[in-house]
């Protein structure tokens, strides 16, 4: 009998062997499961619920398991990242993300769900401020974006997040910055971004290519 099909046996029925191992799947490869989003509620209760044996599966590949029960997401993160392919621009979009969600916690600025709107007019401004470069153009910028809403750090601003704005606005100018953006990034990212906005040369584009193992994959 597998460790899982050892567990689904305790449930009395409820849940199979199979429900662990989608769960355990979806837990690595997405990083971040979210109550708020619909389809992952019920992963996301499962988790929570058997997060000991969560643990106990993923501790021999080096992965911790962590639950934020009071935003309720669940993720997974790897003890012991290898080097990323993660290009300089996803680097220092995400650093600059992160900036902005800080200022967003410092300010109340978050949903019940602990996200973030981020104006995308407003997230060129800060960019150009703090890296000295422009935003990457439109092609690149949304396949960013996409990797971005692989990793569990942002979200699309939908008709939900149009209660937070005005009734006239164009949700296509806006993101949600999603909580789990905190402890992916670490606590590290804002003085990187730091350091990068004080000396931009290419020796720190050499630098951030070899620090990106810190965003996920």
């Amino acid at each position: 009998m597998s460790y899982w099909e050892l567990i689904a046996s305790r449930t009395d029925g409820l849940y199979t062997a199979g429900d662990f191992e989608s769960a355990a799947y979806r837990l690595v490869t997405e990083q971040v499961i979210y109550h708020s989003d619909k389809h992952s509620r019920v992963t996301y209760g499962l988790i929570e619920r058997f997060l000991r044996n969560f643990e106990t599966a993923l501790e021999p590949l080096g992965i911790d398991v962590q639950v934020n029960s009071l935003l309720r997401y669940v993720y997974a993160k790897p003890r012991h990242g290898k080097a990323g392919s993660a290009s300089v621009n996803q680097t220092l979009l995400a650093l600059v993300l992160r900036s902005l969600y800080d200022e967003a916690i410092r300010s109340g600025q978050v949903n019940d769900n602990g996200e973030a709107l981020c104006d995308l007019i407003e997230l060129d401004e800060k960019f150009r401020l703090a890296t000295g470069r422009e935003l990457p153009l439109k092609t690149e910028f949304d396949s960013i974006i996409k990797q971005f809403r692989r990793w569990g750090i942002v979200k699309i601003a939908d008709e939900q997040s149009a209660e937070e704005l005005d009734s006239d606005a164009d949700l296509n100018l806006y993101l949600m910055i999603r909580p789990a953006i905190f402890e992916i990034l670490g606590d590290t990212a804002l003085q990187r971004l730091g350091n990068w906005s004080q000396s931009k040369t290419a020796q720190d584009i050499v630098n951030i290519e070899q620090e990106s193992n810190e965003v996920p994959e």
